[in-house]
C-alpha cells in the first residue's frame, strides 16, 4: 500500500493556504469606486503602449467602443452607453470608468473560475477516459486504473466549489455571465437584449442552475459507484458479476457524459459570450480537457512509479499515454482551426467578433496557446522513442498543461474582464489553491486502496504489456527506468 508522505501532505496544505490568502487579497484589493477606476486608467495611460501591450489594452477607448459587447461581464446597463459621445466629455469619462471598474471587479472571480474549470474539467475527462477503458476492455491500461480512480477523487471538491459558484452567480453575487443582467429579457427595460432573449428558452437562471446541479450530480454519482465497486472487484467471488456491472454502468456513463459535457460547455463557457455560438464548441472543449487529462494521468503515474508504488508500470505504458497526448493534441488543433477558419471565412459579424476580441486584446496568450498546444507536442512527442522516456514526457506535458490553461484563460477572460487582463496574484493564487487541493485529494485517495486491481481479468495482459522496440532497447519486465 502507498503511504501519503507527510512532506507531500504539508506541501499540498501550504499551497491551499497560500492560494486562499492570495485569493482573499485579490478580492480585498479590487477597486470599489469610480475614482479608483479612473486612477487605474490614468496609470495605464501614463505607462504608454508598452504597458498596454502586456495587458492587451493599448487604447482603452477603442476597447470600450469596438469590443464592449463582447467583453462586458457585469450586470449593469453598460450595453446602452452611447458610443458616439466625445471621449473628452465628463459623462463619457464616467461611463468608461464604470465599464473598467466592473471589469476589474470581475477579475478575481474570473481568475478563480478559469482555474476551477480547468481542474474540474480535467478531472472529469480523466473519469471519462477511465470509463472508456473499461468499456473498450483495454488490456494495456489496467495497471493504471487505480491512478485514474485516485485522480477522479478531485471531482468531489471541485464539484462542491463549482456548485457554490453556480449558486452565487444565480444570486447575482458575481457578474460573470452577462445574460444574467437585470432586464436582459424584459422588452421594456433599457437593458433589453433581443439576441439573448431569443435564446431564453435555454439560457435562463432556473434552467441553467438546475442543469448545472444535474451535471455535477450525475458525474459524482458515477465516480462514487465505480470507485466503490472497483475496490469490491478485488475480493468479489461472484463469477465476474461485479466486473460486468461496472462495465454496464460505464457504458451508460459514456452516453450520459457525451451529452452533459456538451451542454456543460454551452452553459459554463459559451454563456460568458451569449451573442456567440459554435456548433463545434462542445467537441473543442472536450479535446482541450482530454489532452490535459491524459497529461495529468502520465504525470501522476510517473511520480508514483518513481516512488515504487506502481511496480507493474513500465515505459511501454508511458509510451501509450504519450501517444494519446500527441494524438489528441493534433485532434484539438484540427477542431481549433476548423472553428476559427470557418467563422473567419464566413465573416459573419456576430461570430467573428468572438475571435476579433481575442486576437486584438489577447494576442500574446492567443498565439502562445496555439504554439504550445500544437507546435510543441509535434516537436516533442512525434518521435516514437521520446514517448517512452519519462522525463521527456514530463517536459512535453508541462508545455501542454500550460498551453491548455491558456486555452481556458482565453475562453473565459475576454467575456468577463475584457482588456483588463493580466497574469498576477489572482491567477497565480487560484492555481496554487487548486493544485494543492488536487495533490491532497489524489494521493489521499490512492493511499486508501490496493494500487493493483487484482481481480481484473485483463491484469496479466497489462502487466506483460511491452513494445518490441522498447523491450529491445534494454527494458524488460523487471527494469522500469
Amino acid at each position: 500500500m502507498y503511504q501519503f508522505s507527510g512532506k507531500l501532505k504539508t506541501f499540498s496544505l501550504a499551497l491551499i493556504l497560500l492560494g486562499v490568502i492570495g485569493i482573499a487579497y485579490s478580492f480585498l484589493t479590487a477597486p470599489s469606486s469610480l475614482q479608483e477606476a479612473k486612477d487605474i486608467i490614468a496609470l495605464q495611460s501614463s505607462h504608454g503602449n508598452d504597458h498596454g501591450d502586456s495587458h492587451g489594452e493599448e487604447h482603452q477607448d477603442k476597447v470600450h467602443t469596438e469590443n464592449h459587447e463582447s467583453t462586458s461581464g457585469e450586470h449593469t446597463s453598460n450595453s446602452n452607453i452611447d458610443k458616439e459621445m466625445s471621449a473628452h466629455g465628463a459623462h463619457n469619462d464616467d461611463t468608461h470608468a464604470e465599464h473598467v471598474l466592473h471589469q476589474l471587479q470581475n477579475r478575481p472571480w474570473s481568475a478563480f473560475y478559469v482555474a476551477l474549470f480547468f481542474f474540474l474539467g480535467t478531472t472529469l475527462l480523466v473519469l471519462a477516459f477511465y470509463a472508456s477503458q473499461r468499456v473498450a476492455q483495454s488490456g494495456w491500461s489496467v495497471v493504471l486504473f487505480r491512478v485514474m480512480e485516485a485522480i477522479s477523487a478531485n471531482l468531489v471538491p471541485t464539484s462542491v466549489i463549482m456548485l457554490i459558484i453556480v449558486i452565487l452567480s444565480a444570486m447575482h453575487i458575481n457578474h460573470l455571465f452577462p445574460w444574467m443582467a437585470e432586464g436582459t429579457f424584459d422588452p421594456s427595460s433599457e437593458n433589453y437584449d433581443a439576441i439573448v432573449d431569443g435564446k431564453s428558452w435555454w439560457i435562463n437562471i432556473p434552467g441553467w442552475t438546475i442543469r448545472s446541479i444535474i451535471y455535477l450530480a450525475l458525474w459524482n454519482a458515477y465516480r462514487f459507484f465505480i470507485r466503490k465497486n472497483s475496490i469490491k472487484e478485488d475480493t468479489a467471488n461472484d463469477n465476474g458479476k461485479t466486473y460486468k456491472l461496472n462495465y454496464n454502468v460505464s457504458v451508460g456513463f459514456i452516453f450520459v457524459f457525451m451529452i452533459t459535457e456538451s451542454m456543460m460547455s454551452w452553459d459554463w463557457i459559451m454563456g460568458l459570450d451569449p451573442h456567440w455560438f459554435s456548433t463545434l464548441f462542445g467537441w473543442y472543449v472536450l479535446a482541450s480537457l482530454l489532452v490535459t487529462a491524459l497529461t495529468v494521468i502520465a504525470f501522476v503515474t510517473i511520480y508514483l512509479r518513481s516512488k515504487g508504488a506502481l511496480p507493474a508500470v513500465n515505459d511501454s505504458h508511458i509510451h501509450d499515454l504519450a501517444k494519446f497526448m500527441f494524438g489528441f493534441s493534433v485532434f484539438w488543433t484540427y477542431l481549433w482551426f476548423a472553428q476559427f477558419m470557418l467563422i473567419w471565412y464566413a465573416n459573419i459579424p456576430e461570430e467573428t467578433t468572438y475571435f476579433a476580441a481575442r486576437f486584438n486584446e489577447y494576442k500574446l496568450p492567443f498565439l502562445a496557446m496555439v504554439v504550445m498546444n500544437f507546435v510543441f507536442p509535434i516537436l516533442l512527442l512525434l518521435n516514437s522513442d521520446y514517448k517512452s522516456i519519462p522525463w521527456f514526457v514530463v517536459l512535453g506535458g508541462i508545455v501542454i498543461l500550460g498551453g491548455h490553461y491558456l486555452d481556458i484563460f482565453v475562453m473565459v477572460m475576454p467575456g468577463t474582464v475584457g482588456g483588463q487582463w493580466f497574469f498576477g496574484i489572482p491567477e497565480l493564487s487560484s492555481l496554487l489553491l487548486f493544485i494543492g487541493i488536487f495533490i491532497f485529494t489524489v494521493f489521499s485517495s490512492f493511499a486508501k486502496a490496493n494500487p493493483i486491481p487484482k481481480a481484473n481479468p485483463f491484469l496479466e495482459e497489462s502487466e506483460h504489456f511491452h513494445y518490441y522496440n522498447i523491450e529491445h532497447r534494454g527494458e524488460g519486465s523487471d527494469s522500469h527506468h
